[in-house]
């Protein structure tokens, strides 16, 4: 009998060893560090880690929202590390963003409607008439009544809006969308709905997402695959059912222990913290995590790699094996 070999789907987005660097007074603020990773075709990687790891820098280096200082980014396979404003104007039909504020995102003098349209009109695919009916499809895909076609960002709710934000970011039929916390600001009943629009956009549009959080519960609801990143560096990456059953680098493991329980007769044993934050100007070479980490040693204050620990499981820790063995 012939045996089917399963393959996967060429990658959508590759990054690789990909650096972002800012300048400061004091030295170079390292954002993102040597980060590489792809994601394939209909699939979601969610980003997760403490506020100012570099995760919404990442999103935003990767659809040039900011401009890398070292790595390479594919789309399609075709490198777009480097363009110029006609290849960037071009590449940014096929990759968009969902930003975190719905409010701030939006022009408060534009109309639903208008906001809508900008982007079709601005591509010049469309006639007069398909724009018209282009942006009612859009309000209609993304649950905007049609009475709010001449309301303004102000007018609506927090979960209208960033319907909004979402029809313009699918507006020209993204292959690639970062969501950078899009969910963040929003109550608890909307963000589920919002949650389940994206999912049915993604199901529909064969859209690959970028979900940016640092909500555990809502990245496990979503994504394929979890990155975990620590002070612009990636230590974590797996499958997200093998990640929440086996973290394996310690980071991952504090961070997953601060999820509630509601097993009142086996609770989760919340492990913190402590030790200095390592600064992300002009980081020494090592872990740096290794301030905070009760089992470091002095092996942790060499340049660590990523390991390949089990099929699409990565760490970066070289204590890895003999901790988990314990």
């Amino acid at each position: 009998m012939a045996t089917t070999i399963e393959t996967k789907a060429a990658p959508t987005i590759e990054i690789r060893n990909l650096k972002k660097y800012f300048k400061t007074p004091g030295g170079q603020l390292h954002a993102v560090d040597d980060i590489s990773f792809a994601i394939e075709k209909g699939k979601t990687v969610g980003v997760v880690g403490e506020s100012g790891c570099g995760k919404s820098t990442l999103g935003r280096t990767i659809i040039h929202l900011h401009e890398s200082t070292g790595g390479q980014i594919f789309l399609d396979g075709e490198d777009i590390t480097k363009l110029n404003k006609h290849q960037l104007r071009k590449a940014r039909e096929k990759m968009q963003i969902v930003f975190q504020d719905p409010y701030s995102s939006l022009n408060g003098r534009m109309t639903v409607e208008e906001i809508i349209r900008e982007p079709l009109a601005l591509s010049k695919r469309f006639k007069k008439k398909e724009l018209d009916e282009e942006t009612e499809r859009l309000m209609e895909l993304v649950g905007i009544e049609p009475r709010l076609r001449a309301s303004y960002p102000h007018e609506l709710d927090g979960g209208r809006r960033q319907r909004v934000g979402i029809a313009r970011a699918i507006a020209l039929n993204p292959e690639f969308v970062v969501c950078d916390e899009p969910v963040s600001a929003l109550d608890v009943s909307i963000q589920a709905q919002v949650l389940n629009l994206l999912m049915d956009l993604q199901d529909e549009m064969g859209m690959t997402l970028m979900f940016v959080t640092h909500d555990l519960s809502v990245v496990q609801h979503i994504s394929d695959s979890i990155c975990v990143m620590y002070l612009g560096q990636m230590v974590e990456k797996a499958p997200t059912e093998r990640l929440f059953e086996s973290p394996l680098h310690p980071y991952t493991k504090a961070l997953l222990s601060a999820i509630p329980s509601v097993d009142i007769h086996n609770p989760s044993k919340r492990i913190l913290l402590k030790g200095e934050i390592t600064s992300p100007i002009n980081p020494k070479p090592g872990c740096r995590f290794a301030s905070r980490c009760p089992y470091a040693t002095e092996a942790c204050q060499q340049p660590q790699e990523l390991v390949e620990v089990a099929p699409d499981h990565v760490v970066s820790c070289c204590r890895v094996k003999e901790l988990n063995s314990l």
